[in-house]
């Protein structure tokens, strides 16, 4: 049941591919309505936070890009994203950050949900679950962890996770750097209960007061980082790293996307060919596989899933391809690896190959 739940969620996610990165077309009200789903369900559900950093370590890290692909809503938490979106014509239109969604969380009056804090440096993680249960806000901490600067295997510990099972606990807000964060929540996902996961980064700083956050216009801007820098001088060496990176992502795949996408006509007509056997689907597209002709593909993909079979996708008639048909591709390679079934992708011609390689998805190609 749970299992038929997880791949109906999955088959309703407009979910969108940004450079490598899936990028989930959500406002603050459809997510904290999914997350109370999952609590009520008490299913597990995890949310990522892609920034800009997020962004440039995926392209260097797979361990850390597979975390995101299997998440259940990736966040466009970061401006630059948004712009890049803009370019691109991907409809991401709203910042979805997780500080804001920690405050918006807070300031519930309708409901309120369990929390525990994990992570942070010295007491901070107490004291900001001192400060909410003061507060009778929309979080109520009921439990607090600081593991301490360990390995992921150390912070994976049995007692640990018992620890943050035995809590009850509806959220499950982990303050970890990125990379560890990440890979400590996929390391223990079948083994955690709390249903909400997500890593929250900065936030203990900024609820606990020990640095202050940048002024709304700021953030709005995209000139958070600016800010960020003044209250943590140290960051400038990351900014200046992870913005010379990004500026080469700009110039060598996104401006040429962004070129290709203007200069394409997206009038051709979309089809699909099923071809059935025992080991599986071939699914022939031909046309233009666009955001428009998402509907007709799901339900080929809806009756793989449900037959238990691989799915082969060829590609040799596709003149175009955008970034809600990688999103599907990438929702699709989830669901099938729900139940250890592949996706392969075929039929790729030079010209659709260097599509896939500008937006940083040549990785779905590999899948066997």
């Amino acid at each position: 049941m749970a299992d038929e739940s997880a791949h109906h969620r999955e088959a309703k996610r407009d979910l969108y591919g940004l450079l490598g990165l899936p990028i989930d077309a959500v406002d603050f009200r459809s997510l904290i309505r999914a997350m109370d789903t999952a609590v009520a369900k008490r299913e597990p559900f995890l949310i990522s936070t892609p920034n800009v950093n997020f962004l440039i370590k995926s392209h260097q890290n797979v361990a850390f890009r597979d975390s995101m692909l299997l998440s259940d809503l990736c966040l466009a938490d970061g401006m630059p994203l948004i712009w890049i979106a803009k370019l691109l014509r991907v409809p991401i239109h709203e910042r979805v950050a997780g500080s804001d969604l920690f405050g918006r969380l807070k300031s519930r009056t309708d409901k309120r949900l369990r929390v525990f804090l994990f992570g942070g440096t010295g007491d901070l993680a107490e004291r900001v679950g001192e400060k909410l249960n003061a507060e009778k806000c929309g979080l109520e901490c009921v439990g607090v962890l600081n593991p301490g600067f360990g390995s992921v295997e150390e912070l994976s510990s049995p007692e640990i996770i018992a620890q943050i099972n035995a809590s009850g606990a509806d959220l499950l807000a982990v303050f970890l750097n990125a990379e560890k964060a990440q890979a400590w929540l996929l390391r223990n996902h079948h083994r955690l209960t709390v249903p909400i996961r997500a890593q929250f980064g900065a936030t203990i700083n900024f609820e606990a007061g020990t640095i202050r956050r940048a002024p709304p216009l700021l953030r709005s801007t995209g000139f958070e980082w600016l800010w960020r820098i003044k209250e943590e001088p140290y960051l400038w060496r990351r900014y200046w790293k992870d913005g010379r990176a990004l500026f080469q992502i700009l110039w060598s795949c996104a401006l040429p996307l962004a070129i290709t996408a203007r200069l394409t006509r997206r009038e051709a007509k979309f089809a699909v060919y099923p071809d059935y056997n025992d080991e599986g689907v071939t699914l022939g597209l031909a046309g233009a596989a666009t955001a428009g002709n998402v509907d007709s593909l799901l339900p080929f993909v809806r009756q793989a899933v449900i037959d238990n079979k691989c799915i082969k996708i060829d590609l040799a008639s596709v003149e175009h391809m955008d970034g809600r048909f990688f999103g599907v591709l990438m929702a699709v390679r989830r669901q099938l690896a729900r139940r250890d079934l592949s996706l392969t992708i075929a039929g790729v011609s030079p010209r659709l190959r260097r599509i896939f390689r500008l937006n940083r998805f040549e990785f779905l190609l590999a899948d066997r």
